[in-house]
C-alpha cells in the first residue's frame, strides 16, 4: 500500500480577539452604531449636560432640607422642608389626625400584599381573593364600622384617594372588560349589540364628561329614595370609562386565539362555558399583558381629573399645599414630589408587567 505524506504548510498567525466588555458592546450597539446614531447620542448628550449640572445643584447641592420657609428662601435651593411639613396631608388629606393609623395599616396591607405578589408568593384563587378583600377592608378601617368612628368620604384625599380609586377600579374594571369582551365576541346578536353600544359610547366620550355626568347628572336620574354619595359616583364613573377600554384590549386578545384551539376543546367534550373561561380567555390574557398593565397604569394617573369635580386626591393636595401663605412659591418642588411618586408606583406596576410576560405559559398560577 502506497504510503501517504501529508505536510502541514505553516499559516500566518492570526490577531488575537479584540476584547470588549459588555459595556462597551451595549454602546457600541446602541449609541454608536452608525453615523446617525452617533450624532443623535451627541446631541443629545450635550442637551444634558446644559441643564442636568443645574438641576442636580438645585435639587441637593444647595437644597435646604432642614428649617423653615425663610432658611429656604436664603439658600433658594429646592425646598424639602416643605413637604416634610405637608407629607401627612398629601398622603391623607384632611383625613383627621388622631385616626391616621387606620389609612397606615391599610399602607401596609396594601405593599405586603403587592410584594407578595410580586415575589409569587401567593397564587391562584387565593391572589383573587387577597386582592378582591383589600378594597373592602380598606373601606371599612378608613370610613369606619364595627363600632369604629366614622369618618366621612367627604374628608378622604391625598394619595390615599388616588390609590383608592385606581385600586378599585382595576379590580373591577378588568373582569367587567372581559365580559363586555366576550359578549361582543361570543354573543348573540342582542348581547352584542348592548356590549358594542356601551364600549364605543364610553370610548368615545372624553374621561371630564363621564366624571362630570357621575357628579351632576347621576342624581337627577336616580329615585329620591337613593342617595349615592359623590366619591361613590365618580367611582362607577372611573369604573365605566375603564372597563370599555379594557374591553377592546381583551377582544384584541381573543382575536389572536386560533379557532383550532376551541374546536379541539369542544371535540374533546369540554363545554362550551369551559372551553372560555380555561383555554380561551387565559391565552388571550396572555397576548395583551402589556397594553392591559398600560391601561392600569392610565387608570392610576387618570384619577388627577377627580380634582376637577371637587375631590382633592394626591395632585389636588398638592395643588391645594402650594397655596399655604407660609410656603408660597415652593410649588416646583411640590410638583417634583409629585412626579416621583406617580413614576415610582407606575414603574413598579410596569415591573410586575415585565415579570408576568417572562413567566411564560407554564408559569404556575
Amino acid at each position: 500500500m502506497q504510503e501517504t505524506t501529508v505536510t502541514f504548510q505553516p499559516t500566518e498567525p492570526r490577531p488575537a480577539p479584540v476584547h470588549q466588555t459588555k459595556a462597551i458592546a451595549w454602546l457600541r450597539s446602541n449609541l454608536f452604531g452608525s453615523w446617525f446614531d452617533t450624532l443623535v447620542t451627541l446631541a443629545l448628550t450635550g442637551l444634558l449636560l446644559s441643564f442636568v449640572p443645574d438641576l442636580i445643584r438645585w435639587l441637593f447641592v444647595t437644597a435646604t432640607f432642614q428649617g423653615d420657609d425663610t432658611v429656604c428662601r436664603e439658600n433658594g435651593g429646592a425646598c424639602w422642608p416643605f413637604i416634610i411639613e405637608k407629607f401627612q396631608v398629601l398622603m391623607i388629606g384632611v383625613y383627621p389626625q388622631d385616626l391616621a393609623w387606620r389609612p397606615a395599616i391599610c399602607a401596609i396591607a396594601l405593599v405586603v400584599l403587592a410584594w407578595l405578589t410580586y415575589w409569587d408568593r401567593i397564587r391562584g384563587v387565593a391572589l383573587i381573593v387577597a386582592w378582591a378583600v383589600l378594597p373592602i377592608f380598606a373601606l371599612i378601617m378608613i370610613g369606619g364600622a364595627f363600632g369604629m368612628q366614622e369618618v366621612d368620604q367627604s374628608v378622604w384625599g391625598g394619595l390615599m384617594l388616588s390609590i383608592m380609586l385606581a385600586l378599585v377600579g382595576v379590580i373591577v374594571s378588568i373582569p367587567l372588560g372581559i365580559l363586555l369582551a366576550l359578549g361582543r365576541h361570543y354573543g348573540s346578536p342582542a348581547i352584542k349589540v348592548l356590549c358594542v353600544t356601551f364600549i364605543e359610547l364610553l370610548r368615545g366620550v372624553p374621561l371630564i364628561t363621564i366624571l362630570f355626568m357621575a357628579s351632576v347628572m347621576m342624581p337627577l336620574f336616580l329615585p329620591p329614595e337613593l342617595v349615592i354619595n359623590n366619591l361613590l359616583r365618580i367611582q362607577i364613573g372611573l369604573i365605566m370609562f375603564s372597563s370599555a377600554y379594557m374591553a377592546e384590549v381583551v377582544r384584541g386578545g381573543l382575536q389572536a386565539i386560533p379557532k383550532g384551539q376551541s374546536e379541539a376543546s369542544l371535540s374533546l367534550g369540554v363545554s362550551p362555558v369551559y372551553t372560555v373561561a380555561f383555554i380561551i380567555v387565559p391565552q388571550a390574557l396572555r397576548h395583551v399583558l402589556p397594553p392591559l398593565i398600560g391601561r392600569c397604569i392610565a387608570l392610576f394617573k387618570d384619577t388627577s381629573l377627580v380634582i376637577i369635580v371637587g375631590l382633592l386626591d394626591f395632585l389636588g393636595m398638592i395643588k391645594s399645599a402650594a397655596l399655604d401663605t407660609d410656603w408660597l412659591g415652593f410649588q416646583a418642588e411640590a410638583y417634583v414630589f409629585a412626579a416621583l411618586v406617580y413614576w415610582l408606583i407606575c414603574y413598579s406596576l410596569s415591573l410586575y408587567g415585565r415579570q408576568l410576560e417572562k413567566r411564560g405559559p407554564n408559569a404556575r398560577t
